[in-house]
């Protein structure tokens, strides 16, 4: 399939649209509408998001960037640094989640205090739509022919052209374009996404009044670094820290999902945390007259 959508030129100006930036900002906008949906079920605002959206877009994607681009150094590939103007090209692609979750997350909760409104609540109505937002745009890898896994004889295996292959599967003659097919690791993370948001979001529904600010969020952070971990294992094309088998990112990964599962146990008070409140007070704070 074609990546680039539709070009238009006007005169020496020419304009590209790719597939891989319209999937991606549908599938922003619709985790943003099931999140402002949620806003309002728990009786909250939801003009709070969309007059954050464009911010969280921008920095997200700046994160991604960045994130990527740092992967790709430490893996030892310096194209970015004997060419820096290459790292404004997000339209060929190159973005890393973390890096969007990192410099959005930090957005949202610096406006969040600015509006003296309850972080942990908002990071609850966020949590599980950050998932099927991540998995309603994992398309687009598959349009990039990218995130694919090695080779398999699985049904449901994909071809991969010559020119987005990496070693040693560049190799025609040992891996042929007719007949070798790769684990489609995008379409795994798409699965595994879909069930973790929807599991997030029945548990939401299912123990909404035993719930304590804070719980579904941790529940994201122990779900979408176990899955990354699993996925990972699909995923050759990750840069390794050296002298090791582990990849940069399953190590974020790893350390997210213990993370979240350590503040779960504190915000439960099963471990006590010399850094950690959790006093009604604090889970009951919320701004009333921010919201209205």
């Amino acid at each position: 399939m074609d990546p680039v959508l539709f070009t238009i030129n006007i005169g020496n100006f020419s304009l590209t649209v790719n597939w891989y930036g319209v999937i991606l900002m549908t599938a922003t906008l619709i985790a943003a509408w099931l999140t402002a949906r949620e806003l309002e079920r728990t009786g909250k605002d939801p003009d709070l998001l969309w007059d954050v959206l464009p911010i969280l877009v921008i920095t997200g994607v700046i994160g991604a960037r960045l994130w990527y681009v740092t992967n790709d150094i430490l893996g030892g590939n310096v194209r970015y640094l004997e060419n820096p103007a290459t790292i404004l090209y997000t339209w060929e692609g190159g973005l890393h989640i973390f890096g969007a979750f990192l410099f959005g997350g930090i957005a949202f909760i610096i406006y969040a205090r600015k509006k003296q409104l309850n972080v942990w609540t908002l990071l609850d109505a966020v949590a599980p739509y950050l998932l099927i937002g991540q998995a309603l745009a994992r398309p687009a890898n598959f349009i990039n022919q990218e995130l694919y896994g090695p080779p398999t004889n699985l049904p449901w295996g994909i071809s991969i052209g010559a020119n987005h292959r990496i070693p040693p599967w560049n190799d025609l003659v040992q891996f042929p374009l007719e007949t070798t097919r790769f684990h489609p690791t995008f379409a795994y993370e798409m699965l595994w996404n879909f069930l973790a948001g929807g599991l997030i979001i029945w548990i939401s529904r299912k123990y909404e009044e035993k719930l304590r600010p804070g719980t579904l969020f941790f529940c994201w952070m122990i779900l979408a670094g176990v899955g990354r971990v699993i996925i990972e294992t699909f995923r050759p094309d990750q840069p390794v820290i050296p002298g090791t088998g582990l990849s940069y990112s399953r190590l974020v990964s790893l350390l997210l999902a213990l993370i979240g599962g350590i503040l779960i146990l504190a915000r439960f008070e099963k471990i006590n945390l010399p850094f950690w409140k959790t006093s009604p007070a604090e889970e009951t704070l919320e701004s009333e007259e921010a919201q209205a």
